[in-house]
């Protein structure tokens, strides 16, 4: 087509498509007068790498009792007494497992945002939150399911089977709108928790079991666990680094998309199963964690700016970064006890997010 040449922009820059996209797409991005004060994109990646070694490193050295740092470090080195290394190995996966997680809810929030162009998107959106545990429920009610390491067997397929209840309920033919999609979401949440709710009410014995898992927590996290949820991690993953390019055409709008030769609808289901496979990984692995899907993408964005290619690897590492530290702020905090993860990333999580908004590092 004749005006086809006029428009071909590089779609990894919204500023390219006119005066009117400077500022980003709805789903966020910070304005362009912002531009000048943001780090370079490889220096904002380098910092968030730098915050994932220090919390990984934090993660190994620190727990619910107190360790001698140096009789850690021997261990790491290969050496060290028995005791102590086992301390570190159970550290260790809790270290390799919360970074996982985080980093998947955070790219899972971030697929989301842009597929729905909602800035306030998260894994949750979706039915993934309220379907994991509703299947946990289910389990634990009619089968004498107990939370354990087990529990992701039963959390990650319910999470997925509500996912394809919701889109398949909000995918009208004819029409690439997400309203449909968001609205769907939002009914199947509100009855599997009303759902959710009568079951806790009624039996006590679901209420005992559901209530260590329904906060979030990296306690008791292994390697089995994480290779429980591998496949569905590592294929979120490549879905959601050959949807990313296409996600920046996809915030100029659906026509202009299609103009550039963006099979939308097809990017749009990719999307949403990408999102979807993550989200549903972290959620059986550890119980719902609020917060990390919500936040890290705005505040990728301010680091970033609009292009998904950079921000999912931004996302990735801030992700990890963000929920291991908040993982080790939840075990020495109230030592020698332990709070749950999840309590922490919403009491620090959600204060944060606010004072950035206020000081124009996240907008919408």
């Amino acid at each position: 087509m004749t005006g086809t040449a006029t428009i071909r922009h590089d779609p990894a820059d919204p500023a390219s498509a006119g005066p009117g996209r400077a500022s980003g797409g709805a789903a966020g991005g910070a304005p362009g007068r912002a531009d000048g004060r943001r780090l370079p994109r490889w220096a904002a990646l380098v910092l968030t790498a730098g915050l994932l070694v220090v919390a990984c490193l934090a993660s190994l050295f620190l727990g619910s009792r107190e360790t001698d740092l140096g009789g850690v470090w021997s261990v790491l080195r290969g050496a060290g007494e028995e005791h102590l290394r086992q301390v570190v190995a159970a550290r260790g996966a809790r270290t390799v497992l919360g970074a996982a997680v985080g980093a998947a809810l955070a790219a899972s929030g971030l697929l989301i945002q842009g597929v729905t162009r909602n800035p306030l998107g998260e894994p949750g959106l979706l039915g993934v939150t309220s379907g994991a545990s509703a299947a946990v429920v289910t389990a634990t009610a009619f089968l004498g399911f107990s939370s354990g390491a087990g529990t992701v067997w039963v959390a990650l397929p319910g999470a997925l089977l509500a996912v394809v209840v919701v889109y398949l309920l909000g995918r009208p033919a004819g029409t690439h709108s997400v309203v449909p999609l968001i609205l769907a979401g939002a009914v199947i949440s509100a009855v599997l928790h009303a759902y959710i709710q009568a079951m806790i009410l009624t039996r006590p014995d679901v209420f005992e079991s559901y209530r260590h898992w329904v906060v979030g927590s990296l306690a008791g996290a292994s390697y089995g666990t994480l290779a429980a949820v591998a496949p569905a991690l590592l294929l979120g993953l490549l879905l959601a680094a050959l949807v990313a390019p296409g996600l920046n055409t996809l915030a100029l709008g659906d026509d202009v998309a299609t103009a550039l030769g963006t099979r939308v609808g097809l990017l749009r289901a990719a999307s949403i199963l990408a999102a979807t496979l993550l989200a549903a990984a972290a959620t059986a692995a550890v119980g719902p964690i609020a917060f990390i899907g919500l936040a890290v993408p705005h505040l990728v964005r301010a680091l970033v700016g609009t292009d998904h290619r950079w921000q999912l690897p931004a996302s990735l590492l801030l992700g990890a970064a963000l929920l291991l530290g908040s993982d080790v702020i939840a075990r020495v905090i109230v030592r020698p006890q332990e709070l749950m993860v999840g309590v922490i990333t919403a009491f620090l999580g959600a204060p944060f997010l606010l004072w950035a908004v206020r000081r124009g590092m996240v907008t919408t």
